[in-house]
């Protein structure tokens, strides 16, 4: 989606090497792990130790009334999205529905949920409308509305299927072998149907749990929001530890599956067009003269191949936890699997960031000039920057790969980090644990590498 605008800074020479940028930054995530088995010993992410700050803002922001306006917000570009998509322009780069969804959502809410918290949360239009539902259902009944219980081993299952849906609606469904491009009528039939489904289930199983296990955009954001030192409690904003909230993230099933499918379906995103490109038209082609069509063939193979790089990403993570698994003292399988997941956080985010930061920038632009006057494509200029345009200067090549490097590294440092600080509490023994982390080590470095040489092939 948007390739147009990824090109642009997806080609040139390179200031380094890639091989070396991958060596540099092997060495900093093995400097990064003996530092850290020599200095920590104590673990200092299991106790959030929050906090409360500035109670008089908290109860200004969580107040009913801004409740009421960021859910009225979240409401109203719900319905923009599905008005410009069925009424507005057929041209993808000129209507609002795409880019606001696909750019200014899905890229913008993870780096503003690290940043602030899980503010998604406040501006959930499927929250707002759940929830005045809810309110009306009670008033007319005089009681509550009765819920069926959500089953518990599903846990986040539903969101990492969510997840994955997005994606393919996103990057696949708009493949038909003669162009790429997801129109924005289909946007807003998705966004139609999706929102009747979220409604039902929200009915059948009350709209807090649904959020927090079913809806993927509030299970997916909240994810990033482990990340952030602000949290809400009772109707009040905190400050923990940094990091802390990730330490519990994965007690809930089904989040190891929303991690790895983060990491995955980025990681196809970045191949499809680099380093999968060949081996994925090999396939279409053998899709094709099955008898699937141009179109089915298309879709079939990079679906295909979208599973396959989500199962590489878990194949490596559990290659790592099957490892700490030699390490004596070491809990089950199963166990470590979901004790350590939440280290992956970081690096779905570094991906994220790497993949898409030349995207998000350019198309930024256009959200708040152009389109924010003009959402239809109609021609109206309701905010006087309907003719303003796209400055492709404004980041240069080699900025852009910078930013991709320290995301990456920073990313699969803090990581490290995580793991590690899980270790020591595992293991209580700072020397044992440091030697279980070897795995992860091989773990980290093993992403760092994959995610560096699907940039670089992208540069060539």
């Amino acid at each position: 989606m948007f390739l147009y605008a990824h090109a642009l800074v997806s080609k040139g020479d390179l200031p380094i090497p890639a091989w070396l940028f991958a060596w540099g930054a092997a060495i900093v995530l093995v400097v990064s792990f003996f530092a850290l088995s020599a200095a920590w010993r104590q673990p200092k992410f299991e106790e959030p130790n929050w906090r409360s700050v500035l109670p008089r803002l908290s109860r200004v922001l969580l107040s009913s009334p801004m409740q009421f306006i960021g859910g009225a917000l979240g409401v109203f570009l719900l319905w923009l999205v599905i008005h410009s998509g069925l009424n507005g322009t057929e041209a993808p780069d000129r209507n609002f529905s795409l880019i606001f969804v696909f750019v200014t959502v899905w890229l913008g809410f993870p780096v503003v949920s690290v940043l602030l918290g899980d503010v998604f949360r406040a501006f959930s239009p499927w929250r707002a409308i759940g929830r005045t539902a809810g309110h009306l259902s009670r008033a007319v009944l005089r009681r509550p509305v009765p819920h069926l219980t959500y089953p518990e081993r599903l846990g986040r299952w539903p969101a990492s299927l969510g997840l994955v849906a997005f994606v393919w609606l996103e990057i696949i469904y708009g493949s038909t072998g003669v162009s790429v491009t997801l129109s924005p009528e289909v946007v807003a039939q998705a966004t139609i149907t999706y929102s009747i489904f979220t409604m039902v289930m929200m009915g059948i199983f009350g709209v807090e749990k649904w959020n927090s296990r079913g809806e993927f955009f509030s299970v997916y954001f909240n994810m990033f929001s482990q990340l952030s030192v602000f949290e809400v409690r009772n109707r009040t904003i905190g400050r923990r530890a940094p990091f802390s909230g990730a330490t519990s993230w994965a007690a809930v099933p089904g989040s190891l599956a929303l991690v790895v499918s983060a990491i995955g379906v980025t990681t196809f995103d970045g191949a499809q067009e680099g380093a999968l490109r060949g081996s994925i038209e090999w396939l279409q082609e053998r899709l094709g003269d099955i008898g699937l069509g141009t179109t089915g063939a298309v879709r079939g193979g990079d679906t295909i191949f979208l599973l396959l790089c989500i199962g590489l990403v878990a194949l490596i993570y559990l290659a790592g936890v099957r490892g700490m698994l030699r390490v004596p003292g070491a809990p089950a399988f199963a166990i470590l699997r979901e004790r350590f997941a939440h280290t992956l956080i970081p690096i779905a985010l570094a991906y994220l960031v790497a993949h898409y930061f030349s995207l998000f920038v350019f198309q930024e632009q256009a959200q708040f000039t152009y389109l924010l006057s003009d959402p239809l494509g109609s021609g109206s200029n309701l905010f006087g920057t309907a003719n303003s345009g796209i400055d492709y200067n404004v980041v240069s090549t080699n900025a852009v790969w910078y930013v991709q490097l320290v995301a990456l590294v920073t990313g699969h440092v803090l990581g490290l980090v995580l793991a590690h600080d899980r270790a020591v509490f595992v293991w209580k023994d700072y020397r044992t644990a440091a030697r279980s982390q070897y795995w992860m080590l091989a773990v980290m470095i093993s992403f760092t590498c994959l995610g560096l040489y699907l940039l670089s092939v992208a540069n060539q």
